[in-house]
Order: structure tokens, then sequence, then C-alpha cells
């Protein structure tokens, strides 16, 4: 086992760190109530990762099972209940689980309780899911082939 090759060269490192404050506002706020932080979003990774935190009202319906060919796709409960799909079972995830879902992974999650729910979302490598998180909504009440063709610009093939 090793690690990957160097990618930063210099000899004294440099000032590139990136800090955002609890206090920052959501970068979206869907219909029903879901909240988005762009915790690190492809842009300032470089595509390395994508990091969200997500809040979701009570009775939110999250996302039907789908999977992702390029990109890899975990949770992680913060606070409150949330119904996540592996695949094979729905599985309830309460504060400090964990569901790590390959690239190929079906997978799904809503929030069934009368109770907010929050979560942070990780995709691997980091591709650009800001314009999926902002523009969702809109599409889906589009529907039809509009719809699936902004699914699949975003790698997320639904069943």
């Amino acid at each position: 086992m090793s690690y990957p090759e160097p990618r930063y060269l210099g000899e004294n490192g440099e000032i590139s760190a990136v800090f955002r404050g609890a206090d920052t506002p959501p970068d979206v706020v869907s219909p029903g109530g879901t909240v988005t932080h762009y915790l690190a979003s492809h842009a300032t990774t470089d595509g390395e990762f994508g990091l969200y935190k997500v809040d979701m009202g009570p009775k939110a319906p999250g996302a039907k099972t789908h999977f992702h060919r390029a990109i890899s796709e975990s949770f992680y409960v913060l606070s409150g209940e949330l119904r996540l799909f592996d695949g094979e079972r729905w599985v309830t995830g309460r504060q400090g689980d964990f569901l790590y879902v390959p690239p190929g992974g079906l997978h799904a999650f809503k929030n069934d309780s009368d109770d907010p729910v929050s979560m942070l979302m990780l995709f691997t490598p980091g591709a650009p899911r800001e314009e999926y998180f902002e523009r969702v909504a809109e599409f889906a009440q589009r529907g039809g082939e509009e719809l699936r063709e902004f699914q699949v610009r975003h790698d997320s093939y639904f069943l």
C-alpha cells in the first residue's frame, strides 16, 4: 500500500486553505424545506471531492433508487433518522451512522420521520454537483425527457 503520486512539488508549502464558517448561509433552499450547504465544492477542491451538509425537513422525500457511473456517494448522519437504501434493503441511519456507495451501487434516501434530519454527503471524485442541487426541482417539474437528460448529465441513473 502506498500514497498517491505527489501533486504539490514545491518545497515550502503555500497558503491555500479554504475556511467556511458555521454561520455561512445555505447555498440552496429547495422546495419542501431541504437546505444544502456547499462545504467543499468541486471548484474549491479542484475536483478531488465534494462535501455537502444537507438538512431535510420532516417527511422530506429525498432521492429515489439510482446509481452513479463515475462517482461514489457517502452519507454520514449528523442528527435525526435518515432512511437509507443500500441496494438490498432500507435501513435507518442515526447519528454517527455511515453509508458508502461505490460507483454503480444502487441507493436511495428519504426522511420518513416527523423530525428533521441532518447529514453530510460526500462525492468522490468531486463532480460539479452544485447545478444538480440548484436545478433538480425545476427539472423535476418539467419531467419527461428533459428531466432524464438533466439526470444523465449529472451522472444520476434512476430506476
